[in-house]
């Protein structure tokens, strides 16, 4: 009996088909194998929203290859993935193969190894139409909002723009969180270090109260409050009123789901979140082990879950003994709860296999693969060991009217954190991986203390920091909006729109992305709405769970958004929309100057165009524009000699020749470090993108010199006259690494 399996790609069937017999052939539809066509609507909105889908021109051959093999195989079995994405193409390659007359099973596995493949081929089942339905919902809904208010955009603001539910909301918050920014007033404030010995050992203590009331972090307002409170403190005595110690602990975070794998891997990692998701696809389908050919190294990738099978639970008891020892096991595996709708059936990201430690696969890794599976293996791994104990210690100390605290711990037991310590976004944007412990000397109650000094610090306070992939990704599920298929694709759109602007990992909205938003919020609210765009997450998530019908949910959306929609397409300026009065008058004709909306941004222009075709940048564009010529003045032509001169493209500015059309030589504009090239002493180190969009910074001279570096040059090393280099740690010379 021969039987045809049908997976998604042809690595993930090569994975398989080293753990299936001879009966079995095991085949890849390249992705979806049938689809709406991007020509036009295909959503027949009076056939109750009936869809078209169309066998796309690259699929056709390989469809006509499936059905071949179907027709000559005694079972056909859908093995794509297990979320709604792989069950609607498994639905798709059903209706293609039209298998009527022989055997179709659809199975479903976690992860690809021998085990999870022989167990999902003794339990097939059918396709599950709510998930179908629910795939189906999400694709004609976003359809339906993007091919019907896309147009509105090209009409009212330019040509080529595109709206959508999910891309719309998450541009939303970048524009709400950079207006936050910019109406933000710093606030100063100040605080008082006393630092402070025992018996040789020093310590910091921080001001905390005056006359038994507490300070508060804005207590301290300015300079002359500040020193007047460290001239009261010079003369006083500094005595320990209390010690007050506690065994503290500390539970690792679960294993991961993909919205924390790729929060956690942009921290960490500095991937975005498109990127991770290429890797962990890797290392899901199968990787090449040398003998042992290709296995999968990790679970499905696409989960909200934080479940662990109880297999893997024994498993990672086993290599946690191993590896750290017994007192690092637990005696009962460690359950998480997860969140609400997640699907519990599906898997936490794990490693297929604990007793996989990340260095015995090394050297079958790429570099970034090599760090997603290390970091996907220690935050699991972690999850199931003993909680970290830590002896944390509390000291009051007086000060004539005044009270100090000075707080610290020691790591009494390190458990999990032996393995992994979880990353988050401070205030401020930064990441922080791990805080230093502090240590205090031996005190107790009715010790005097000597001041050695006492540093009154000034402050302001902070604007909220601006959206990264971690923080964005979190407050997308945070708020409930999109799903673990949806993150990556969102973060890729916003910035393929040039809608937002990636700038040292931090998302800023750009002019166009304003405009669009402002338009949205004010004629679409309900589009934008955090609130209603969750609700009709969940409504996606009723239908796959069988409890709602899929034409409906879509009628009860569509039917008063397409009326709204009618109605605001005759009620939209375009004039209000994209222009901005200035008092500036036209220097050419005397009409007043309006900013309008251009390809490349915001810009001045004649009210009086056509008749006047008067623009010129912006006052703040025009200085850099200024400043960049002359910094550019005297720049030739690599082709034919002739001075270059600065213009602006799709992708900002850049140095074209003086003679264009008849010479089309360009060069792209550096942003200059201020450091000298230590290779070839001539040139500067300047920054530069890759293809693939990653900053390196490298020397102007190329290619008569090739020296680059990766970290942001700050100066040059003293003692060997090599690069400093940026690090979160602080500069780093990139040869004698001083």
């Amino acid at each position: 009996m021969s039987k045809l399996v049908i997976v998604e790609s042809p690595t993930k069937a090569k994975t398989i088909s080293r753990f299936l017999g001879k009966d079995y052939k095991v085949e890849s539809s390249y992705g979806h194998i049938r689809d709406l066509p991007k020509s036009k609507l295909s959503v027949d909105v009076e056939k109750d929203f009936e869809p078209t889908y169309v066998i796309p021109p690259k699929s056709k051959k390989r469809v006509s290859e499936l059905k071949s093999l179907a027709k000559k195989a005694d079972l056909v079995i859908l093995a794509t993935d297990e979320d709604r994405e792989g069950e609607a193409i498994a639905w798709h390659l059903d209706f293609i193969l039209d298998s009527k007359d022989k055997k179709v099973e659809r199975i479903t596995f976690h992860e690809i190894t021998k085990s999870a493949i022989q167990e999902a081929l003794k339990n097939p089942r059918g396709i599950d139409l709510n998930l179908v339905d629910s795939q189906q919902a999400r694709r004609i809904l976003d359809r339906l909002v993007g091919y019907e208010l896309s147009p509105l955009l090209w009409k009212k603001i330019r040509y080529g723009l595109s709206a959508g539910r999910v891309q719309s909301v998450a541009v939303r918050l970048i524009v709400e969180r950079e207006r936050e920014i910019e109406k933000f007033k710093p606030e100063e404030y100040w605080d008082i270090i006393a630092e402070l010995k025992k018996d040789g050992g020093e310590f910091g203590t921080k001001l905390l109260k005056k006359d038994d009331k507490s300070i508060g972090k804005m207590g301290i307002k300015s300079k002359d409050e500040s020193d007047v409170i460290v001239k009261d403190l010079e003369g006083a005595d500094y005595k320990v009123t209390s010690v007050t110690k506690k065994e503290r602990k500390r539970n690792p975070a679960p294993s991961f789901t993909t919205s924390t794998l790729q929060q956690e891997a942009a921290r960490k990692l500095g991937f975005s979140a498109k990127k991770t998701m290429m890797f962990a696809q890797q290392l899901y389908e199968g990787i090449e082990l040398g003998k042992k050919g290709s296995i999968g190294l990790i679970t499905y990738m696409r989960t909200d879950s934080v479940n662990l099978a109880k297999n893997a639970l024994l498993e990672a008891k086993k290599a946690i003994e191993i590896k750290f020892g017994k007192e690092f096991a637990l005696a009962k595996p460690r359950y998480y709860k997860g969140k609400k709708g997640a699907q519990e059936a599906h898997e936490a990201v794990r490693p297929t296999s604990f007793l996989r430690y990340p260095q015995d696969v090394k050297q079958h890794l790429d570099k970034n693969q090599f760090r997603l599976y290390e970091l996907i293996w220690k935050r699991a791994i972690a999850s199931q060991m003993q909680e970290a104990i830590f002896d944390a210690t509390t000291v009051d100390i007086q000060a004539g009217n005044y009270l100090f605290r000075a707080t610290g711990s020691i790591i009494k037991f390190k458990g999990f954190i032996a393995v992994y310590v979880e990353g988050k976004d401070a205030e401020n944007g930064r990441t922080i991986l791990n805080g230093k412990e502090v240590e205090l000397p031996e005190l107790k109650e009715g010790d005097e203390l000597e001041l050695i000094k006492l540093i009154p610090n000034q402050h302001f306070t902070e604007p909220p920091p601006r959206y990264t992939e971690a923080s964005l990704v979190k407050t997308l599920e945070k708020e409930g909006i999109g799903r673990p298929s949806t993150y990556a694709p969102t973060m890729s759109t916003i910035i393929e729109r040039g809608y937002v602007e990636k700038k040292e990992k931090k998302f800023y909205p750009t002019d166009t992305g304003i405009v669009v938003n402002d338009l949205l919020v004010e004629h679409f609210p309900e589009i934008v709405d955090l609130k209603f765009t969750a609700q009709m997450e969940e409504e996606l998530d009723e239908i796959a769970e069988g409890k709602l019908q899929w034409r409906k949910v879509i009628g009860d959306f569509y039917k008063p958004f397409k009326k709204h929609l009618t109605k605001k397409e005759g009620q939209i300026d375009k004039k209000k929309v994209t222009e901005e009065k200035t008092k500036e008058k036209c220097d050419k004709c005397g009409k007043p100057m309006v900013i309008k909306l251009g390809r490349f941004g915001k810009f001045l222009s004649c009210s009086g165009y056509p008749e006047c075709k008067n623009a010129k940048p912006l006052p703040e564009q025009q200085k850099e524009e200024e400043k960049l010529q002359k910094e550019y003045a005297d720049e030739k032509c690599e082709k034919c000699g002739a001075p270059m001169v600065l213009k602006r493209g799709r992708f900002g500015r850049f140095l074209g020749c003086s003679k264009y059309p008849d010479c089309k030589g360009i060069k792209p504009i550096s942003k200059k470090t201020g450091v000298k090239c230590p290779k070839c002493k001539k040139g500067e180190l300047v920054e530069k993108t890759t293809k693939k969009g990653r900053t390196f910074y490298a020397c102007d001279q190329y290619p008569k010199c090739d020296h680059a570096v990766w970290n942001k040059p700050v100066g040059i090393c003293k003692k060997c006259e090599g690069v400093m280099v940026e690090k979160k740690e602080g500069p780093e010379c990139v040869e004698c690494g001083k």
